[in-house]
């Protein structure tokens, strides 16, 4: 991670803002490199995260920096990160309490939305499959509608992060979209 960002010319100090889909350790590595970064997050998520004890799937020791972090907690559905509408961060809990994906519209790209773990692979998409281990799988039916919607409307791609077959297509940093 951080021979990628010196590659695209930047160091972990450079970056203003960090956000995590979720808590789980496979979403969370690295992050401690950000720590000076403001962190996004939904109270929920943050509680949860440094509760004294923490739901299974949380290494801790992958983000506890972030706790004396300069924190914006998120009290709205979309948080607009720099008020341009190029970045939104939206609610989409079940898979955890505060679960985040994020929308992003790129000049050349178009409109992307990154999944987190809303999807962990397209078959869940067509055969309406839910993670045994989500917090509240009803609750993820109802943010994978709303989601849809928003994707239709926005006609924004739907990356998903443990597709591994559509992942493999994707740049690899330092390649960036834009």
């Amino acid at each position: 991670m951080k021979t990628q960002l010196a590659e695209a010319g930047y160091a972990p100090a450079d970056i203003t803002h960090v956000a995590l889909s979720h808590y789980h350790y496979d979403h969370t590595a690295n992050t401690n490199a950000f720590a000076g970064a403001t962190w996004l997050v939904r109270q929920v998520e943050r509680d949860a995260m440094f509760a004294d004890k923490p739901p299974d799937n949380v290494q801790r020791a992958t983000f506890d920096g972030l706790k004396n972090s300069k924190t914006v907690i998120i009290k709205t559905d979309a948080y607009d990160v720099f008020g341009d509408g190029s970045a939104v961060i939206k609610w989409a809990p079940g898979h955890t309490p505060g679960h985040q994906v994020l929308f992003l519209k790129l000049a050349k790209t178009g409109a992307v939305l990154l999944s987190g773990d809303l999807y962990h692979y397209p078959e869940e998409r067509t055969l309406d499959r839910v993670p045994i281990f989500d917090v509240d799988p009803g609750q993820t039916r109802r943010t994978r509608t709303a989601i849809d919607a928003f994707l239709r409307r926005r006609r924004a791609q739907l990356w998903i992060q443990h597709d591994f077959i559509a992942n493999a297509a994707l740049k690899k940093g330092p390649a960036f979209y834009d």
